[in-house]
């Protein structure tokens, strides 16, 4: 084939995936999908716009399928939209197309997944951490710091002063590790065991 007529292939293949005025069956996805994003890689924006607004149902019915009905699908849609913004010129038209989008929607998923995850972990902490506050309060009324003190003080040394540095002197995490000479996902594990462990000496003590 020609310079010339390759140049038009796109272009004629475009045309078979929107024109159905006498009938015909338009092309499928895959050829529909692969024109508009040569076409958008040409400069057309409105046939762009197409594109995504279709991809955008493909990839949100996509997830649901995969993770369910989750609050996240929506990030994890427009992260992968701008995914395939910002790689659309590596789209080579003599590929298919479906291999390349869902590569990249993968990617993001599992990327927001990640990023899901690691929200909802500080999140338990936060609320252990509420939680473990409001017994001590009860046992205590906070008036001194005497049974709190006692409670702390019971736990074994690396617990003791991942809850002392970050929960009552008010050191970031990364500060409290540095001091600890210790990771700071390290850090974070010692503070939440150490929290459980307080929970339940706070537990058994009302018993």
């Amino acid at each position: 084939m020609t310079q010339e007529a390759d140049a038009v292939a796109p272009a004629t293949a475009f045309r078979m995936a929107i024109v159905d005025d006498d009938g015909t069956k338009p092309c499928d996805d895959e050829c529909r999908w692969s024109a508009l994003m040569v076409s958008a890689q040409s400069g057309n924006e409105a046939n762009y716009r197409q594109l995504l607004q279709e991809l955008s149902v493909v990839i949100h019915r996509y997830l649901l399928r995969r993770f369910g009905h989750h609050h996240f699908i929506e990030d994890c849609v427009q992260e992968s939209l701008v995914a395939i913004h910002q790689a659309r010129h590596t789209y080579d038209r003599r590929r298919l197309f479906r291999p390349w989008l869902f590569a990249i929607v993968r990617h993001k998923s599992i990327d927001t997944l990640r990023k899901q995850r690691s929200h909802e972990r500080t999140v338990d902490q936060q609320r252990e951490m509420l939680s473990l506050h409001a017994q001590m309060a009860e046992a205590e009324g906070l008036e001194n710091g005497a049974m709190r003190d006692n409670f702390i003080n019971a736990l074994s040394p690396q617990y003791r002063d991942a809850i002392t540095l970050t929960k009552l002197d008010g050191l970031t995490t990364a500060e409290a590790a540095a001091r600890l000479r210790i990771s700071e996902s390290a850090l974070k594990v010692r503070i939440h065991r150490g929290i459980n462990r307080l929970r339940r000496l706070i537990e058994a003590d009302a018993l």
